[in-house]
């Protein structure tokens, strides 16, 4: 705005957004959209773009078989192969409520009963690929072990190992 002399009040009459909006958005009280920073730029002559870094996580070992186990899990996932692993997760949450304690791990057992209650293939799926830490905590937690075939298994630690 100061390298174009453009003010608050003839950026709102241009832009066709509010003064105050844009003041807030100037002392960092809220944020716009893309589209909207997009249309404020122009009107003083500029763009915005945004550049993406593609990098890898940076997870601990244990965190990383975690990870790669489950995602193997989430290739076969659909909601055949989730009613026939049902019995032996629904062991594995008997077997979890009872040696769990303290959160995050008895909320994040909460949260992995329901998804598998209300057959959420798409929540399961996060959860499991996830690489935010609520995802990473769900898996410390995970309903999933001895889903795996033994073979499935052996493969993803081996793959780790090379």
């Amino acid at each position: 705005m100061a390298a174009t002399g453009t003010s608050q009040s003839s950026l709102a009459r241009m832009s066709g957004v509010r003064q105050p909006s844009i003041s807030q958005f100037l002392s960092g009280r809220t944020s716009f959209s893309e589209e909207m920073l997009a249309r404020l730029l122009a009107c003083m002559g500029h763009r915005s773009e945004t550049v993406r870094v593609v990098e890898p996580v940076e997870f601990s070992r244990s965190d990383r078989l975690r990870w790669a186990l489950h995602r193997r899990l989430a290739e076969d996932l659909d909601a055949e192969s989730l009613v026939l692993w049902l019995p032996v997760i629904d062991r594995n949450l008997e077997r979890l409520a009872r040696g769990v304690q303290g959160e995050p791990h008895t909320g994040n057992l909460r949260v992995w009963e329901q998804l598998i209650r209300e057959h959420d293939l798409r929540g399961l799926r996060d959860a499991m690929i996830g690489v935010d830490e609520r995802s990473q905590q769900l898996r410390e937690v995970s309903p999933f072990a001895g889903v795996l075939p033994q073979d499935a298994r052996a493969e993803v630690i081996r793959r780790l190992a090379a």
